[in-house]
């Protein structure tokens, strides 16, 4: 069994490279959609009530979604755990990483959530999310400042889940949509919990088996 997994670790590790590739080039044409700054853009559409009633609301959403961006990339960068020839890339990484996250794009999503469509459930499953990955996220830091890497690496796994679900929620967005045309406020409740919920109990599960 050892052999299989060795074997095939090679594979999986360029699979889930490219696949995130092919994911974080659709997050990045998303961001750039935003570029420059507008109160009438894509999802800023439906959010005019905030956008001309809270002068607060866009700042904190542009800070969101330009800092979310890089914590994508340089989290997963982190998480490959290589330098590439260039010194202390990995921890460097880490920090642009945690730095971006705990200061900017955390804060700014829970003051997001606040706000988000889909009523009540919807802003709870949000603030729930913001501050998990804020926690997580101060966590792996806290564990890497105490140079104890194996809980740090932990913690950054299941931070950089909840990172994902900016993914996984459009991904179930998509699959629900097609298959079951419900009402829109209907889909932001159902994926406001499903796109990250099942991210971190996937990642308890593998951290428990000993694959992370």
């Amino acid at each position: 069994m050892l052999l299989v997994k060795k074997k095939y670790l090679p594979v999986l590790k360029i699979l889930l490279i490219l696949g995130f590739g092919y994911f974080f080039w659709l997050m990045l044409q998303i961001t750039l959609e935003y570029i420059p700054i507008k109160a009438d853009v894509s999802f800023l559409m439906i959010k005019q009530t905030e956008v001309e009633h809270r002068p607060e609301y866009l700042p904190f959403f542009y800070t969101h979604v330009y800092t979310s961006i890089f914590v994508l990339l340089s989290g997963f960068l982190a998480l490959l755990r290589r330098d590439f020839g260039l010194k202390n890339f990995h921890r460097n990484a880490g920090k642009v990483y945690i730095l971006l996250l705990l200061i900017f794009s955390a804060p700014a999503g829970i003051y997001m959530a606040t706000f988000a469509n889909g009523g009540f459930p919807s802003k709870i499953s949000f603030i729930i999310l913001g501050s998990l990955w804020w926690f997580t996220t101060f966590k792996a830091y806290q564990f890497a400042k105490q140079k104890k890497f194996t809980l740090h690496k932990q913690w950054m796994w299941r931070s950089f889940a909840l990172t994902l679900s900016a993914i996984t929620l459009r991904m179930w967005k998509v699959i629900i949509v097609y298959l079951f045309h419900p009402n829109p406020m209907d889909v932001y409740q159902i994926i406001a919990w499903l796109g990250w919920i099942p991210n971190i109990l996937l990642i308890e599960f593998l951290i428990t088996k000993k694959i992370l």
